[in-house]
């Protein structure tokens, strides 16, 4: 019994409250809202056409792919660029294609 009220008063809770299977679930969900998203897919949303080549090149690099198939990539948006990559990744690549004039979205 001495147990039971240290940790009442330590903790600030009732032992004799019915509901506590009920206080254990809710500690467990409020979690799963804490937790971050760790990967993110990074999509070239759009481009003024003026800005094409810039983003091109951008595409490129980040990439990895020729110049006919980056070329191909570009020209079919909204595409992925790269899927599963880091938060920092993922906003590295959104910097570099917003500055040459695109769009991205991360998802």
């Amino acid at each position: 019994a001495e147990l039971v009220k240290g940790i009442e008063e330590t903790f600030g809770v009732d032992a004799s409250a019915p509901s506590g299977g009920m206080m254990m679930a809710a500690p467990a969900a409020a979690v799963a809202v804490v937790e971050e998203k760790t990967e993110f897919d990074v999509i070239l949303d759009s481009y003024p056409a003026d800005k094409k080549i810039a983003v091109l090149k951008i595409v490129r690099t980040i990439t990895g792919l020729g110049l006919k198939e980056a070329k191909d990539l570009v020209e079919a948006v909204p595409k992925e660029l790269k899927m599963a990559c880091s938060k920092s990744d993922a906003d590295e690549i959104k910097k570099q294609i917003e500055e040459a004039g695109g769009k991205v979205v991360m998802k």
